[in-house]
Formats: structure tokens, sequence, C-alpha cells
């Protein structure tokens, strides 16, 4: 369908329609890419962290799991993974903490080379739909790690993507997605310097019967299943 490299720091979004795929590239070793997904059809229904990681009893994502909407439905499937992580708990980067840890780099001095937080890059993409503040859900943070440590809190784990690494996605959903290749809010590093990540999009179609998702546990049968029959 298309294909895509996105620099660091940079945001887009696309209405991706069921049965297609999407392979994104690390092609850094600091890259992150921050998404937010949305039913196309019906935006009030939305991806859900909480309830896609109780119900398929998780804290990180890999091959098998799906992305559940507020509606029990799968909007999207992670089809193959070469990494094994990737964090759904930690959050967007927002200006305060981009001023604080990176420096003030506006438009209005920098032009093209100014920094931007991936909170603000995610509500001018989905502003382009008509949604807003209110809209902007968890994203899943792909290309990071966050861990817990025997204090409870989150570790994040610097480098855990080399260069070459991979996921895909399957659209079990017309899905509206938005994304940001800002840096992660728990990366420790002083320097603005996030990594460009590489999207190919394909047609694949939807899940077969013994889709290695629908296997992977039962909750995820359950939301392909009613991702199925509103497509009837």
């Amino acid at each position: 369908m298309w294909s895509e490299i996105v620099p660091g720091g940079g945001h887009w979004s696309y209405v991706m329609p069921r049965g297609s795929r999407l392979r994104m590239v690390a092609l850094d070793a600091s890259a992150n890419l921050s998404m937010v997904l949305y039913h196309a059809r019906e935006k009030l229904e939305r991806y859900n962290m909480p309830d896609s990681l109780k119900a398929q009893h998780t804290a990180h994502y890999t091959r098998g799991h799906v992305l559940m909407s507020d509606m029990g439905r799968a909007l999207a499937s992670i089809t193959e993974d070469s990494l094994g992580w990737h964090d759904p708990m930690g959050a967007l980067l927002d200006a305060q903490r981009l001023h604080a840890q990176y420096g003030d780099r506006s438009f209005h001095t920098h032009r093209n080379a100014m920094y931007r937080s991936g909170k603000d890059g995610l509500l001018i993409e989905i502003g382009k739909y008509g949604l807003s503040r209110r809209d902007l859900i968890a994203p899943v943070n792909f290309f990071s790690k966050v861990s817990v440590d025997a204090e409870g809190r989150f570790r994040f784990a610097t480098r855990h993507a080399a260069p070459g690494a991979m996921v895909e996605l399957r659209f079990d959903m017309d899905t509206l997605i938005a994304f940001s290749t800002a840096p992660h809010p728990l990366d420790p590093s002083a320097e603005y310097a996030p990594g460009k990540v590489g999207l190919a999009a394909w047609k694949s179609g939807p899940a077969l019967p013994d889709d290695f998702n629908r296997a992977f546990r039962p909750e995820c049968a359950r939301a392909l299943h009613n991702a199925d029959m509103s497509y009837l």
C-alpha cells in the first residue's frame, strides 16, 4: 500500500483498513514509536490499555497479543515481533518534562530542528479527525521496555531495540492510528536524539480461523470474534 520513513521526533496518522498490516522497523537504537488507536467508523470506540492488559494477563506486548477496544473488540493484533517486549504503561513525553530534560527549542527559534513532545505531536494528529485533548488515550510505546523493580518503580531499559528490530500489526477493524516518534518519557538520556522508524503497509486479509493470535489466549479469540461479528 505504502512505505515511509518517520524521522525522530515526528508524528503522523493513517486510517488502516481491516485486513491490512503495518510493519514498523527501528532504524536507530534510540527509536520509540508511541501509537494510539481509534475505531475509524466510530471514534468513541478506542484502544483500552487496562482492559487489554487485564484480559491477557500481561504487563507488556509481544506476538500473539491483541490491542482491544473498550467494546471488547480487537482493533489490531501483533502478528510478528523480533523484540519481544513493547511498553503499554509508560505514557507520553509532555512539554513540561521535555523542557526540563532537553531544554526549549521551539519552532519560532529553530524551525524544523525544534523539539516536540509525544503528547503535543499526538494532539496535533488526532485533531485532524475532530478529536481533542479529552480524547487522547494511553499509547503503546513500541520499541521501548519498561519493567517494575522490587520497590514497584518503573525501570526504563536503555538501548532495548537495536537497529533493525521490527514489529507487525494486523488491523482487525478499520482503525485510525496516530503516532509520534518523540522519546519515551522515561528515557534518561540528556540529549534529544530520537530515532527514525521505517513503516511499510500492505493488504493481507483478516485473521483466518487458525490464526496464531486466536490461539494465543481465549481472550484474544473472543476479541477477534467480536471484531469479526461487526463485519458480517
